[in-house]
């Protein structure tokens, strides 16, 4: 049954008055999942209007009533967990067990960002002058505009929408296109849980609506995952109006495997880093680095294991990986790999011609090891696609894991801790991993990159506040006692 999409302004589910979208399965793109007309350019208006009227009354009301509309909500996300999970999956081609976990996982950054009236809100500092005290105190931006991908359409979209909600900002959401269904939903939850009119807008549309929503004068702040060329370009639009951005862009990320480490763990770990939800991760595991005197034994049994591997139907049980999100990002990822391949890259399994259920963007899970410098180990391809390098020492192995203009998250397999803690010290990234695969983030710690990966706070965790809030320091004196 194909679903009606509507957007959500000022509190009223509302049929857009732009043109049609369909959202269709990316497994049998033939299938229509949801469709509804996108929410034209007046709408848009309407809705950071809407926004704007909220705000006042939304910034004064108690955070723990805040985080109340927050627990109702994860509580409905939790109810249709099941169902919404199948949604997902149908709509977003991630396998269903990953699908409904990513559902729960929503429900859990509500439940965690919930509580933050049950934390401090500020501070106390020592004042030069008797008789005063300083204080410093946070406030909302007032409105912050989102703008989220595909690839989580419900757990991203959560970890942004609860911080900047239980801090008091009202939001103007534009989701990314090919998977307007699960953004509906989250947006009932919220919205079914008595959070008040014009606290969340939902915008349903193309690109052209989030480069209009992120150039809107009363919009006060914009947090934005994506590509980094994208990121880039809206955060440098925003910065222009002296907007502040919160920006989570791409990766490239390496697991080490050295020669001391556990390969059983290791391979099993490096196999779910890359190939769930087929590499549709900023944090997959798109590069391999092991160490030369476990290098053949690794990789011999790295292509067996991904050669076992089933690409199908992601609703069907036992299935490994579903497809990849359109036709256009499997053209480019099988592309960039015969490239790969006519450059000198060698296939140890999968690759542009492997046999593929047929009918749905779907990509084998491939490996290619490499002996240098090649695009297939600078470009993020975001898709089931793993190269390898060798390295001789230790040292090579860190400097080939280091050798990217990215720096989300890196993993490292070793049983020596003097190594795990030089790693600590000498790779760049926002999130290092020590005998667990690249991908993974928990709500309640710091989650975005370094280098080009990431641009401004954190995100999740208390972190979030440093982005969602900005702060006023209060001089606090009294005057003369009364009599």
């Amino acid at each position: 049954m194909t679903i009606e999409l509507k957007s959500l302004i000022g509190g009223r589910w509302t049929e857009g008055t732009g043109a049609l979208l369909e959202s269709r399965s990316p497994a049998a793109p033939g299938v229509v999942v949801a469709q509804g007309r996108q929410a034209g350019p007046e709408q848009l208006l309407d809705a950071v209007a809407a926004a704007r009227a909220a705000a006042r009354g939304w910034a004064r009301t108690p955070a723990h009533e805040r985080g109340a509309v927050l627990l109702r909500a994860a509580a409905i996300i939790e109810e249709h967990a099941g169902v919404w999970g199948e949604e997902l999956s149908r709509e977003e081609g991630k396998t269903l067990p990953e699908g409904t976990g990513e559902v729960l996982r929503a429900a859990q950054v509500l439940r965690y960002q919930a509580g933050e009236g049950d934390r401090e809100a500020g501070t106390v500092h020592h004042s030069p002058r008797a008789g005063e005290q300083i204080l410093v105190t946070r406030k909302p931006l007032g409105v912050v505009a989102v703008v989220t991908p595909f690839n989580f359409p419900i757990a991203i979209p959560a970890w942004k929408i609860a911080p900047a909600l239980v801090h008091g900002n009202t939001v103007v959401w534009k989701p990314a296109s090919t998977v307007p269904l699960l953004a509906m939903r989250l947006a009932q939850a919220l919205h079914d849980a008595g959070l008040p009119d014009g606290v969340l807008n939902l915008v349903i549309g193309s690109g052209a609506l989030g480069d209009a929503l992120v150039d809107h004068p009363d919009v006060d702040g914009l947090t934005f995952t994506g590509s980094t060329g994208v990121g880039r370009a809206l955060a440098g639009r925003a910065a222009a109006r002296g907007v502040p951005v919160q920006a989570e862009m791409g990766g490239k990320n390496a697991a080490v495997v050295l020669a001391d480490a556990d390969l059983d763990l290791a391979l099993e770990q490096v196999l779910l880093g890359a190939f769930r939800s087929s590499g549709q991760k900023c944090t997959a595991t798109s590069r391999l680095v092991v160490e030369e005197p476990v290098a053949d034994e690794f990789l011999r049994h790295l292509a067996e294991r991904v050669s076992a591997l089933r690409l199908g139907d992601p609703l069907e049980s036992g299935v490994d990986l579903g497809p990849v999100i359109s036709a256009t990002a499997r053209d480019g990822i099988l592309k960039a790999v015969r490239d790969g391949i006519d450059d000198g890259a060698r296939l140890l399994c999968g690759g542009p011609d492997a046999a593929v259920p047929t009918g749905g963007h779907f990509v084998a899970p491939t490996v290619v090891e490499l002996d240098g410098e090649a695009p297939l180990w600078r470009d993020e391809l975001f898709g089931p696609v793993l190269a390898v390098r060798r390295a001789a020492t230790v040292e090579e192995a860190f400097a080939l894991a280091e050798d990217s203009e990215f720096g989300l998250s890196a993993a490292l397999f070793t049983q020596d801790l003097t190594l795990a803690l030089e790693a600590m010290e000498g790779l760049d990234v926002g999130v290092l991993h020590v005998n667990s695969e690249s991908a993974g983030a928990d709500p309640h710690v710091p989650f975005g990159g370094a280098k080009k990966s990431g641009y401004g706070p954190k995100e999740q965790g208390q972190a979030a506040r440093e982005f969602f809030t900005h702060t006023t320091t209060v001089y606090l004196r009294g005057g003369k006692t009364r009599p």
